[in-house]
């Protein structure tokens, strides 16, 4: 009887989003506030982001944002990271929020982190690479 071969598929996972962390001890709407001040944002609240496990039973429900820009046609989703004791992205827990960018060809991330860097609520704002984090494969955008 002949041997029968064995395939594996491989999928590397495609990120149509850039992210940025942002650290702040602000309010999750005083924070929004200040961005859409200072940047000319229209961060409004939405219906929190929601986390399910492989069942399909809520884990965790964090607080979003979002705002569609029609001039240069992207979304901005802002998502706190921790909410009960869950994290969004639990390989950063002291990273307290998450902008994303969806779709974005129109802004330069490090134009935009200095720019959040200049907005009084915020600590600090990094850049990172969807690629590189584990858990942003759970990541999905409408």
């Amino acid at each position: 009887m002949a041997k029968r071969k064995k395939h594996i598929l491989s999928l590397e996972p495609e990120f149509d989003f850039d992210m940025v962390g942002i650290c702040s001890h602000h309010s999750d709407y005083r924070l929004a506030w200040n961005i859409n001040d200072k940047l000319g944002l229209k961060l409004c609240k939405c219906d929190d982001y929601v986390t399910t496990d492989r069942k399909g039973e809520i884990k965790s429900s964090h607080s979003m944002y979002e705002f569609e820009d029609t001039i240069n046609r992207l979304n901005y989703y802002m998502i706190k990271n921790k909410c009960q004791g869950q994290f969004l992205i639990h390989e950063k827990p002291t990273i307290d929020f998450f902008l994303f960018l969806c779709d974005n060809s129109a802004i330069a991330i490090d134009e935009l982190l200095k720019n959040l860097k200049a907005v009084s609520s915020i600590l600090a704002a990094y850049d990172f690479i969807p690629e590189e984090i584990a858990s942003a494969e759970n990541l999905a955008f409408d």
